[in-house]
């Protein structure tokens, strides 16, 4: 059952929020890390492309492809396209970033798959693609049997936001994964830069925080396919 309050707040602020997770995490990849790369002799610009693909994707392309059914004054079917495309966008780019720490890893060295962060970081990119796949078939094409869509629709929400919230919760044990590595090879703890990483995290948790707040809230349309689903 919705709130008793409309979304828009909720998703305004997601906006915003996730205007600010853009800014920070390129800030911090680019101007302290120095940069993106896809290949270079500097390793660590190929890891930097990892944390900005999971967060604009998984998380901020992902959290609005969930809240574009609170937020999109538009036909119900052409929210269902918005919110399938923006999905689609999101696991791209989250299997790219995928790719990308794999491929610092393999040219740095470093072992795979040794962290917790890593272990649920491939959990979260099965589940969204499986999420996705089922999302497509039942909901878009070939498209299940009304019958089959009603039934199917509040298991697709609340499995949506379990793997949305467990990767929003992997991308903040990222955050202190990365800064504890940063701080134990010399960074100090109180600079500029472990500040930014702690704010941007702080700001990954509160955009999940708001994306789940404005699926439980009215949209502009209170029907069966008003609430959001990955």
């Amino acid at each position: 059952m919705a709130l008793g309050v409309k979304a828009f707040p909720f998703t305004f602020v997601v906006h915003l929020l996730g205007i600010a997770g853009v800014v920070l995490v390129l800030v911090w990849c680019i101007h302290f890390r120095g940069g993106l790369a896809w290949e270079s002799s500097d390793k660590s610009l190929i890891f930097n492309i990892h944390p900005v693909l999971m967060l604009i994707g998984l998380i901020i392309i992902g959290g609005e492809a969930i809240v574009s059914y609170k937020s999109v004054l538009l036909k119900k079917e052409v929210k269902k396209v918005i919110h399938l495309t923006l999905h689609a966008i999101a696991l791209i780019l989250g299997i790219v970033g995928i790719c990308a720490v794999f491929k610092y890893h393999n040219e740095s060295s470093i072992v795979n798959l040794y962290s917790l962060h890593s272990w649920l970081g491939i959990v979260v990119i099965i589940l969204y693609g499986i999420q996705w796949i089922y999302g497509f078939i039942i909901f878009f094409y070939p498209g299940g049997s009304e019958g089959l869509r009603a039934d199917s629709l509040p298991w697709h929400v609340a499995f949506g936001m379990f793997v949305y919230v467990l990767a929003v919760a992997n991308a903040a044990l990222g955050f202190l994964e990365k800064l504890t590595f940063l701080e134990n090879s010399g960074l100090s703890k109180f600079c500029s830069e472990a500040i930014l990483v702690n704010c941007l995290a702080v700001i990954t948790i509160l955009y999940g925080a708001f994306v789940i707040l404005a699926v439980g809230c009215q949209g502009n349309e209170e029907d069966d396919h008003s609430y959001s689903a990955i």
